[in-house]
């Protein structure tokens, strides 16, 4: 800031007489800040707004799904034996499930304690080659077979035992992609082999062990030899379902008939499964729906109603300086109030949302449906359309006629009154976030090109233009009394060379 030395030879405060002269511009330049102010306000709030929306659309799209009306309960009579739970396409009804043995795999472990595959404690620990451990030399070569995803695979090992430790041979067998795991534990010194599926598709098969490396060193019960006989094969899971029997599963977790079944025992122990309608979790899904509505119906219905309060424009830089936080707050709280007062897209929104919502469906030819039939209306003028759940009825409909519950909401056509209410809330949705969009932009984008933000950028280009018009203004009236003072100092000065002369 530069500081002026101002009023000496007139004694006027000319600092004051400056700032008085420019409080009119300054008030131009203040109009035009607090339109830009409310042009952003509005911008924001309109984003806030297609925010509420895309949750009601999410919430409007999930209800156009069978899963949002479809859900059932499973109960398992005895669930030390078998749990399920059910699927859209499981129909409710008891089933009887006799599990006569589970689904494994193989696993070979060594049948005893292998010589130490270490030396040393701590921090002189050394892993011992296999040379070392199994007092071995040259080379120990086998061949190993297994299957994944039901197709064989075979890889052959060879180890040099005099550089080679046992976890090289369980690395490599790891890495061979063939279907079989091996795992070493040094705390019992015992060697594993097994299958990470089970079934019948899952097998070992050692074809060949030419030094005998996994039978005498590795101490595995394995059979050895290329024909398929030799394999060790796991065993599928067997159950009876109803009056289907010998019904074998290569996991003992499978789906059967829309039924997701967790075999937890075998021995041919029955157990009652009992597939129901879960009423509950429907009646849960319709009402969220319905709340996101009416909330989102409110929060419209209030922005377009709420007044106007003009005796609270938005505050400057200045005038916040002088205020406290709260107090800011609550101003612009006032002010920022009654933007979107009669806004033509929020009132076409509204109303949009609202006829999807309570227009009857044709959910067959000529046939109409509507949310009154299921327990869901609208009451008083006043409410602006809030729906209001008869629960008694909604699980009524539910229980009785779920098919057209789900019709009501969901059912899909080439016209508006053939389509569901969360499709056509879907639609009436996409088209408002897209008229919003247009005007005032996500603020995803560098580059917005929404209207809103058109607007910004030129009063912003206003306000420059306003300051330097300011600015310049205010120099010239200090250039104007700086010269004033200049010239009454001049006069002062000769009058008092004037005054000296006739005094002499």
């Amino acid at each position: 800031m530069v500081m002026r030395l101002t009023g000496l030879a007139t004694g006027m405060d000319i600092d004051q007489m400056v700032t008085d002269l420019m409080k009119a511009n300054r008030m131009k330049v203040d109009t035009i800040f607090q339109k830009k102010q409310l042009l952003e306000w509005k911008r924001d709030d309109y984003r806030d707004i297609n925010s509420k929306l895309l949750a009601l659309r999410n919430n409007a799209f999930n209800m156009r799904l069978t899963s949002s009306y479809n859900q059932k309960t499973v109960v398992s009579s005895n669930t030390n034996i078998l749990t399920a739970t059910a699927g859209n396409s499981a129909v409710p009804s008891n089933y009887t499930v006799t599990v006569h043995n589970l689904a494994a795999g193989v696993s070979k472990t060594s049948t005893e304690a292998l010589a130490p595959s270490y030396t040393g404690t701590g921090s002189e620990r050394v892993v011992n080659t296999l040379g070392e451990q199994f007092g071995l030399s040259g080379e120990v070569t086998f061949t190993l077979a297994g299957a994944v995803d039901g197709v064989a695979k075979e890889q052959s090992f060879t180890f040099d035992t005099a550089a080679a430790n046992i976890n090289d041979v369980v690395k490599a067998i790891n890495s061979a992609g063939i279907g079989i795991n091996a795992s070493y534990d040094s705390g019992t010194e015992r060697f594993f082999l097994m299958t990470p599926g089970t079934g019948s598709e899952s097998k070992i098969h050692v074809k060949a062990d030419a030094e005998n490396f996994l039978t005498d060193n590795l101490k595995l019960a394995v059979n050895v030899g290329a024909d398929e006989s030799n394999a060790h094969v796991g065993i599928d899971a067997t159950i009876d379902f109803n009056d289907a029997t010998g019904l074998k599963f290569s996991s003992n977790q499978f789906t059967l008939n829309g039924i997701n079944f967790d075999l937890k025992s075998g021995g041919g122990q029955t157990v009652t499964v009992t597939v129901g309608r879960d009423i509950d979790a429907a009646v849960d899904n319709i009402k969220a729906f319905v709340e996101l509505y009416n909330s989102t119906i409110e929060m419209l219905n209030t922005k377009m109603t709420e007044k106007r309060n003009k005796d609270y424009p938005p505050l400057t830089d200045e005038q916040k300086a002088d205020m406290k936080e709260k107090e800011i707050e609550q101003w612009e709280e006032k002010a920022r109030s009654g933007i979107f007062r009669s806004d033509l897209l929020l009132t076409s929104s509204y109303n949009k949302l609202r006829n999807a919502a309570m227009s009857r469906v044709e959910i067959e030819p000529g046939v109409y449906s509507s949310l009154s039939e299921i327990g869901i209306n609208t009451k008083i003028y006043s409410e602006n359309g809030k729906l209001h759940i008869d629960e008694d009825k909604l699980r009524e409909a539910l229980t009785n006629d779920p098919d057209k519950v789900m019709s009501i909401f969901n059912n899909t056509g080439e016209t508006d009154s053939e389509s569901g209410i969360a499709v056509r809330l879907c639609g009436a949705l996409d088209a408002a976030m897209g008229s919003i969009t247009s005007r005032a932009g996500s603020g995803l984008s560098q580059y917005d090109e929404s209207y809103l933000s058109k607007s910004i950028r030129d009063v912003e280009n206003q306000m420059e233009r306003a300051e330097k018009r300011f600015k310049a203004l205010e120099e010239r009236y200090y250039r104007q009394f700086t010269a004033m003072e200049d010239a009454i100092n001049m006069m002062n000065a000769q009058s008092a060379w004037l005054a000296q002369q006739f005094s002499g």
